[in-house]
């Protein structure tokens, strides 16, 4: 029987269930996330990654807020950033969630990992909604489920990957992060079954009409996505995908941009408001790091844009 996990409160900074040694890991996970922080982490997930081969092999529970647990191996160079109870995950779609709170809206969380962001967008705090958790991983489904399974069963999850079309593919990567079908049948990894969005709707799983936030964490194969979901998109959907630090060309953006009816919508640190674009010199500014991933989004949603300026509003209060 496993052992049971750590327990780690975000709000307080209580660590439970640790041993000395353990809880000596805490710290010097903690430390260096806050300290790579300055350096866009680099480094961070190799050096943590290094020192998880020295620990015992068990889970920690982080309490996100007091309706949401996120669980995940102990010493996981991805996640123990969380350690760090001043790093925030991905702030830019935190900011939309946060905002959405009050809106009757279906998170689709394609790419979810171990779904940190479904824990989150059905916890009370964050509305809360009904989401679906995507994720085609064996190995991190396992661990998706269980989170599910920690909060109650609150969110739906499926085993698929997203794509242009339904279908199969390879999935291919070492990192559970990064886990890809870009390659296709080629692959030469796992054989994942693979859905388009608008498959979610033509199969009954969403309903028209609905409103959506769409997260495409797909490693590579987001404007795939895109092209799979034009009926999806021509509605109350915002999608949310990455931008590849080390892409100077911002291929998503830019197919957002100049191929879709989608307005392409840019989170500037700077001001932090959400910007509609268009012009991509802007990101030249904003992605700053070429081994992280900036989050763009793209609607074509009058009520989402809506929502959007008075969420860039109300920020702009905050910051007088």
């Amino acid at each position: 029987m496993a052992p049971p996990p750590i327990q780690f409160d975000r709000a307080s900074g209580a660590l439970e269930g640790a041993n000395l040694w353990e809880r000596t890991a805490a710290l010097a996970l903690a430390t260096g996330a806050k300290v790579s922080s300055h350096f866009s982490h680099r480094g961070y997930i190799g050096c943590a990654n290094l020192l998880r081969k020295a620990l015992p092999s068990r889970n920690i529970a982080i309490k996100l807020n007091e309706d949401a647990t996120f669980e995940f191996p102990y010493g996981d160079g991805y996640w123990s950033k969380l350690l760090d109870r001043t790093y925030h995950y991905e702030d830019e779609l935190e900011l939309l969630f946060r905002h959405s709170s009050d809106v009757d809206y279906t998170l689709l969380d394609c790419g979810a990992n171990y779904g940190y962001w479904s824990v989150l967008v059905t916890s009370r705090p964050f509305g809360p909604h009904r989401a679906i958790a995507i994720e085609p991983s064996s190995d991190n489904f396992a661990k998706l489920a269980n989170n599910a399974y920690i909060n109650g069963n609150r969110f739906e999850t499926m085993k698929c990957a997203i794509g242009a079309a339904k279908g199969t593919a390879r999935l291919s990567g070492t990192k559970h992060e990064a886990f890809s079908i870009a390659s296709g049948a080629n692959g030469g990894g796992e054989e994942v079954p693979v859905l388009a969005l608008d498959d979610l709707l033509d199969d009954g799983k969403i309903a028209p009409g609905g409103k959506y936030l769409i997260k495409l964490d797909v490693e590579g194969v987001e404007i795939d996505a895109i092209k799979g979901g034009k009926k999806l998109l021509a509605g109350d959907s915002v999608i949310m995908c990455e931008e590849h630090g080390n892409d100077p060309d911002h291929t998503v953006s830019r197919y957002i941009l100049e191929q879709t009816p989608l307005k392409l919508i840019v989170y500037d640190p700077c001001s932090n408001r959400l910007e509609t674009v268009s012009e991509l010199s802007i990101l030249d500014r904003i992605k700053v790091s070429t081994h992280v991933g900036y989050n763009v989004f793209g609607t074509s949603s009058a009520f989402w844009q809506e929502r959007i300026n008075a969420l860039n509003a109300s920020t702009s209060r905050r910051m007088q």
